[in-house]
């Protein structure tokens, strides 16, 4: 079920089907692209690559040029198109470095009045930054970064305080081109409707929200563990403004995608799958309970499948993400279970959990059985944030390799 899930959100393959040529005229879903004009593509996150190769192969002879930045460089893409081996889950020089080679492409497609394409996807926000103020320096870009990713926040509320120390985020990218045509693709990794946030939206204006980057930061008591000069922007940030023109922008695969040929791989093997739409984001003990609870909820029933991320604080430095201590934490509660066969994946889509190499795990009832036979305290690596050397020993990491694709973590739950 779950490389059926990541089958269906090839990056690849979904970005070739966003894109026709009919009679020498180049369409991107519903936009038609300006006749003539020259077209230049800005790739982000970790599909970058990936919607980059579709995008060469689909309309490679008009693209004038490209801006791939991803964790890696590809050495299929032609010479035109500019690589960084930016960083995730941090941004490094190169983020820097793609940031200021986005600006002066755009400023060049800006004069040409040319076609700008997006193609944006998770994990972009640390591949592509630039910071709202001189006084914010790289170093404290990457403390700022690794603070919001551990302190338990949701993608939302994290990408809220982002927009408010970035000069990218938010649409400011894409306001550097407002004579150019522009379209962006997406490949999400946020909740249904909230595509504004995939990469912290470079190139779309971001909604409303309910709480301000200073309400979240005071919230989750960020003002003394912050770089002060993050603390400063977040304090002087503006509220949302329309930066320009609103652009089309097109979800082309998101987490959707993933759970629909779930349930229909699960439909093939005999199961009868329930989606648990809302569970979603909870805090990672609230949630991981939530999981096995409604699964033992209804008889009706016998996969679970849910999606989303959720909150995980990191407690020690120890290797593991959201994916593997989920896994680890059901494995402690079907160990109090009497009775009853139950299987449970968490699985990130990028097939990176963390700071681990895996993309996640698989527990059952007989996983601290098996642990305790090799002198391995669940308990303890739990506390250390140590999911993945777990697992790793048991033999039920799930190892995938990064994707390149992200639409968000994948739990599937079964039983007999």
């Amino acid at each position: 079920m779950f490389d059926a899930a990541l089958r269906a959100v090839d990056a690849e393959e979904l970005t070739r089907r966003a894109i026709q040529s009919p009679e020498g005229r180049v369409r991107v879903v519903e936009t038609e692209l300006r006749h003539s004009r020259a077209i230049y593509v800005l790739s982000i996150g970790k599909a970058a690559a990936s919607m980059s190769l579709a995008l060469d192969e689909s309309i490679g002879d008009r693209i004038a040029g490209g801006l791939v930045t991803c964790p890696a460089p590809c050495e299929s893409l032609p010479s035109k198109w500019r690589q960084f081996a930016s960083g995730h889950p941090l941004p490094n020089s190169e983020s820097l470095n793609a940031a200021q080679a986005a600006f002066e492409f755009l400023e060049k497609a800006d004069s040409e009045k040319a076609v700008v394409i997006f193609a944006v996807s998770g994990g972009g926000s640390a591949m592509l930054e630039w910071p709202i103020s001189e006084s914010i320096s790289l170093s404290d870009l990457q403390q700022a970064n690794r603070i919001l990713v551990q302190c338990g926040a949701n993608i939302a509320e994290i990408n809220t305080v982002r927009r408010a120390f970035s000069a990218v985020k938010g649409g400011k990218l894409a306001s550097r081109a407002p004579n150019a045509q522009i379209v962006t693709l997406i490949i999400s990794d946020t909740n249904p409707g909230d595509e504004a946030s995939v990469a912290s939206g470079p190139s779309v204006a971001p909604l409303a929200v309910r709480t301000t980057a200073s309400e979240i930061v005071r919230n989750f008591e960020l003002e003394e563990k912050l770089p002060q000069s993050i603390v400063r922007a977040v304090r002087e940030a503006k509220a949302i403004e329309t930066l320009g023109a609103a652009h089309p922008s097109y979800v082309i695969g998101d987490m959707q995608t993933a759970i629909n040929a779930a349930v229909e791989h699960a439909r093939l093997l005999g199961f009868n799958p329930l989606v648990a739409c809302d569970i979603l984001e909870q805090p990672i003990a609230e949630g991981s309970k939530l999981l096995l609870e409604r699964l033992a909820s209804d008889g009706s029933f016998d996969c679970l499948i849910s999606a989303g991320e959720f909150g995980c604080t990191v407690r020690g430095s120890g290797q593991g993400g959201r994916n593997l201590e989920t896994a680890l934490r059901c494995a402690i509660e079907l160990d109090q279970l009497s009775s009853g066969h139950t299987v449970v994946l968490s699985g990130g889509t990028d097939g990176v959990d963390g700071n681990s190499p895996a993309a996640g795990g698989i527990a059952d009832e007989t996983t601290l059985d098996r642990a305790r036979a090799l002198n391995l305290d669940a308990s303890d690596f739990l506390s250390r944030s140590d999911s993945y050397s777990f697992f790793e020993q048991l033999g039920d990491a799930i190892i995938t390799g990064p994707t390149g694709t992200n639409v968000r973590d994948l739990r599937i739950c079964l039983r007999s």
